[in-house]
């Protein structure tokens, strides 16, 4: 079972409805691991600037669940972040970047990783037809 269907049903047990009700915004919590499949993806989603900057715009700061009830979007996604956090804290997007270090290409200096590794192959693929 995959995990954000895990945290819908955990959703429509704490908020009532179905897990169908929630699975559309677990879904977008863990969205990231597309570009990190491991907990790294968290610092993308599972951070408090994420909450109310980014979840609330795209679904309300309500849905109504099939009960009728109106429920918070952001409850939601604070039970999503709690339950991957053991229920201890809900992170804040500056606890990921302070630990992520601070290097030239950030600020326009050099090239990220991402297009230097593109440049090197297309450099391989112009040296093998060189070649011939």
């Amino acid at each position: 079972m995959a995990k954000p269907y895990i945290h819908a049903i955990s959703s429509a047990k704490r908020f009532g409805g179905k897990p169908e009700d929630y699975i559309e915004i677990h879904n977008l919590m863990d969205s990231s691991k597309g570009a990190i499949p491991d907990n790294r993806h968290r610092a993308l989603t599972h951070n408090s600037w994420f909450l109310s900057n980014i979840l609330e715009r795209i679904f309300g700061t309500t849905i109504i669940n099939s009960d009728g009830k109106v429920v918070s979007v952001r409850d939601i996604g604070e039970q999503h972040i709690l339950e991957d956090y053991g229920n201890q804290f809900i992170p804040t997007a500056q606890d990921f970047l302070q630990e992520i270090p601070y290097i030239g290409w950030m600020n326009g200096n050099g090239v990220p990783p991402s297009k230097a590794k593109i440049e090197k192959c297309a450099v391989v693929e112009v040296f093998k037809y060189d070649k011939d």
